[in-house]
């Protein structure tokens, strides 16, 4: 069952059209890494789907409720936690996550337990009487993250929850994600590409508004290319057996390694090549001295793909 419903979905500024007709869905118990360079347009999704903004055109539903047209009863099932946090900093944690569950309107009979959930699964029972002025920016976060977790929301978005932090607290953050995903469906908007890897079990990339692809991360990384090496005196002409294979593309020359002919051949979309050019290799009498999967990491899929609407990645 899908918990996002996303339609045609998009919002222009005046002259500036910062989402264009994005359209996708997100089922129970997902982790979605919402990847893209700055000014993308994640932010905007993050904020039209948590019912502060309304697009332009198009729809958006969130546990079947549409956020234009009951945008109350959309936010009372995601907790959303935004880049920079709105927190009171004169105000000590317990304080400040006991206004946020009033606020909330959690009833008197569940406002303990609640409370007390969201402080251990942040690991902020030792901070309790902290003024949150004098906490780290990592602290900090996981107060914002308490605060979005206090009415235990079927569906989490983070925009950007671990920028400005120092490695150890990244890491902490990450970790703290992957306990709340235990128990939510969760959207983790950021443009660092570790970070999706970290936590995400599937990515959507949006560059200069648009859905450039969406897929689980074993899907986008996957390579249908493999890279030949051939020695002997019929090297050249392994290229046309290479090339006569079923399914294969284009066969191009790579950079030779002492005196090994290097190819990198082609192949259609999730076609596992090896078997069959160690197969025609046997078949025709050519030698081979390398042959292997060629890998592709998020990286490599992000930069082709920004590559291609001519962004810096």
């Amino acid at each position: 069952m899908a918990i996002i419903e996303v339609e045609g979905l998009s919002k222009q500024y005046g002259q500036v059209q910062a989402l264009r007709g994005i359209s996708f869905s997100v089922e129970k118990g997902e982790v979605i890494g919402l990847l893209g360079p700055n000014g993308a347009g994640k932010t905007t999704t993050m904020k039209i789907l948590a019912g502060f903004i309304q697009p332009t055109e198009g729809s958006a539903r969130i546990a079947g409720y549409d956020v234009v047209e009951d945008p109350r009863a959309v936010q009372a099932v995601l907790g959303y936690l935004p880049e920079n946090a709105p927190l009171y900093q004169d105000m000590a944690v317990q304080e400040y996550l006991q206004m946020m569950a009033d606020l909330r309107g959690i009833p008197p009979g569940q406002f303990q337990a609640l409370v007390s959930d969201a402080v251990y699964s942040t690991g902020l029972q030792d901070r309790l009487t902290t003024p949150i002025s004098e906490l780290s920016k990592g602290f900090r976060q996981r107060v914002g993250l308490a605060s979005a977790i206090l009415h235990q929301p079927k569906l989490l978005i983070l925009d950007e929850p671990t920028n400005g932090l120092d490695p150890n607290q990244i890491v902490e953050i990450r970790k703290l994600i992957a306990r709340l995903a235990k128990n939510a469906t969760v959207i983790v908007s950021t443009h660092i590409l570790s970070e999706v890897e970290a936590t995400c079990d599937r990515a959507i990339i949006i560059i200069d508004g648009e859905i450039r692809a969406n897929a689980r991360l074993d899907e986008l990384t996957t390579s249908s290319s493999a890279i030949v090496g051939v020695v002997g005196d019929n090297a050249a002409d392994a290229v046309s057996s290479l090339e006569a294979i079923n399914g294969v593309a284009r066969v191009t020359p790579e950079t030779d390694i002492r005196g090994v002919k290097r190819y990198r051949v082609v192949g259609e979309k999730n076609l596992d090549l090896c078997p069959m050019i160690f197969d025609i290799a046997k078949e025709k009498g050519f030698r081979l001295a390398e042959l292997q999967q060629e890998t592709r990491t998020l990286e490599s899929v992000f930069r082709e793909l920004a590559s291609q609407q001519g962004v810096a990645a």
